[in-house]
């Protein structure tokens, strides 16, 4: 009655014209701000010139001598700089930090490197040859996961001017501007950190990049834009990175437009169901060929992989167009090399010499080798059980094996998890395993010398110390072995190039591993975000990045 009372009161002291007016702009009122409601469900919550992303990836630690991992590198390719870095939108390496390429000595061992002056530090610090140097240091002499990257190739690093830093290797490596490009090579302030074996501090960064961290959280990361920053200043006040458990949550969020963007990791279905309604909910998907790879590797001292013939036969096998039609719905591409197509070094070696599925060529091969209906090839195929994409994989090469073969070849699948899988791969346990494989740093030596590589052995006995057997395969070449020391030596592009082509026909000759696909990133950010983008490298340019 209390309320009705007050209505009555109301229309008997307003004139009727004022009435309806007031009704009016009432009405206005409530239709603007039901409007505004319904943007505001479209859009994420918080400021608006910010940037919400949303993960599912694992972040242990941002202590740049300790972190070794996709989604830590990114964040510190936005924290920190290095020597180095990638001109955006290529594999093009250009200088950050350094002010220009290295001099490099005639023996190819000492590289002098002039450094940028008028950086600060996000503690106030100044940048200069000094703190440069401290950070190399620092990165190989805690060490930390990714330390042996620098420990096993530098001797020496002194600041020989102040604004010029030397450096001394312990064997020439002409890809070492590549590797001072490594996300962990940043430069850190010398008065934040110290140089102490297994000192680290992972929830803390003061480095020199756009962004400095203001909080570290088990599910939330924040980054405020550096107003100091001696390069191009963010687009953006800042990022609020939110960490996802599940990849169902990550999907959700963005559906609903809880987030701005989305990186790693959605499920195959899931990115497929936004790519389907991309054109109506309007979206953006970037996507690009990632630098990470999949690969068989083949124990060559586990019979019957010590034969030649039985190796190529499982390589003219396997069907990568049909793995990425039907199996991963087209993201991922199929890869013929150990060295992805995003560098120029690549070469098809196995396309033009085994191609897809080429039943007829396995089984001459295997005929050969002595197999039949009646003495069929048997072998394990070992994957691991926590990575849905190599059980999809293995499924699927069984498949193509019993019903295209004839009988000739029968697979065994067998799993094992993750970390049982890596403590047991260098002891020989595995025939046959899928495995990927992420560069620490983009240069096709990355992708050769973790894989062919092998310091001491014998064709009669395999590799005994090296690179292959790491990963399982025992590979001895010594032509190999020549060629990779050659194209570490050589500082003339086209001829390392040339070199790494002879590496890649020896790979597809030899078959110790088969490269199978390379994966495609996504990035998926909402119709309003401007400056999304997503570089070869796996990493994400945060500060391009506005709302509309």
């Amino acid at each position: 009655m209390l309320h009705l009372g007050r209505r009555v009161l109301w229309r008997g002291m307003v004139p009727q014209s004022l009435r309806v007016l007031l009704l009016f702009l009432l009405c206005g009122l409530l239709t603007i701000s039901c409007h505004r409601s319904s943007l505001d469900a479209k859009a994420p919550v918080g400021d608006r010139n910010r940037i919400v992303m949303g993960t599912t990836a694992a972040i242990n630690t941002l202590d740049p001598a300790d972190a070794y991992g996709t989604f830590p590198g990114t964040l510190l390719y936005n924290l920190g700089d290095r020597l180095y870095t990638y001109k955006l939108g290529t594999n093009d390496l250009e200088p950050q930090l350094a002010t220009a390429f290295p001099t490099i000595s005639a023996d190819g061992l000492t590289y002098t490197i002039p450094l940028r002056q008028g950086v600060l530090f996000h503690d106030g610090t100044r940048f200069d040859a000094r703190a440069m140097a401290f950070s190399l240091q620092r990165f190989m002499e805690n060490g930390g996961a990714p330390s042996f990257l620098l420990a096993d190739l530098v001797e020496s690093v002194n600041p020989t001017a102040d604004y010029e830093l030397t450096l001394k290797l312990k064997k020439p490596f002409a890809a070492f501007p590549a590797l001072l490009a490594f996300s962990g090579a940043c430069a850190v302030s010398p008065q934040a950190y110290e140089i102490k074996p297994g000192e680290f501090k992972p929830r803390q960064f003061v480095g020199t990049g756009p962004y400095k961290l203001v909080k570290f959280g088990t599910d939330q990361i924040l980054l405020d834009a550096f107003e100091q920053y001696w390069g191009q200043k963010p687009a953006n006040r800042g990022v609020d990175i939110q960490i996802f458990s599940s990849p169902a949550n990550l999907f959700n969020a963005f559906r609903t437009r809880a987030i701005d963007i989305a990186y790693q990791s959605l499920a195959i279905e899931q990115i497929a169901s936004l790519e389907e309604s991309a054109a109506t909910a309007g979206w953006q998907i970037i996507e690009r060929s990632g630098s990470g790879i999949d690969v068989l590797t083949l124990n060559l001292k586990s019979p019957p992989l010590d034969q030649l013939e039985v190796r190529q036969a499982i390589a003219a096998l396997i069907d990568r167009p049909l793995l990425q039609e039907r199996v991963f719905q087209r993201q991922i591409d199929p890869l013929y090399s150990l060295v992805p197509v995003s560098l120029d070094a690549h070469q098809p070696v196995f396309k033009d010499q085994y191609g897809d599925s080429n039943i007829a060529k396995a089984m001459e091969l295997l005929q050969q080798a002595g197999y039949s209906r009646t003495h069929p090839l048997k072998l394990e195929f070992w994957y691991r059980s926590n990575v849905i994409k190599d059980q999809l994989a293995a499924i699927t090469f069984k498949a193509i094996a019993r019903k295209k073969m004839d009988g000739l070849v029968q697979l065994d699948l067998k799993s094992v998890e993750s970390t049982t899988a890596y403590k047991y791969l260098d002891k020989g346990a595995y025939p046959i395993f899928l495995l990927d494989w992420t560069p620490d740093f983009f240069d096709p030596d990355n992708y050769i010398y973790p894989f062919m590589e092998c310091s001491t052995g014998s064709v009669e006995k395999g590799c005994e110390e090296g690179q292959s057997v790491l990963w399982g395969s025992y590979y001895y070449s010594n032509r190999a072995n020549q060629l990779i020391d050659q194209s570490r030596k050589e500082q003339n592009p086209a001829i390392r190039e040339q070199l790494f082509v002879q590496l890649q026909n020896l790979l597809a000759q030899d078959v110790p591993f088969i490269p199978l696909w390379q994966n495609k990133d996504f990035l998926f950010a909402q119709p309003g975000v401007q400056g999304a983008s997503l570089e070869v490298t796996q990493k994400v340019p945060l500060w391009t990045m506005q709302k509309s």
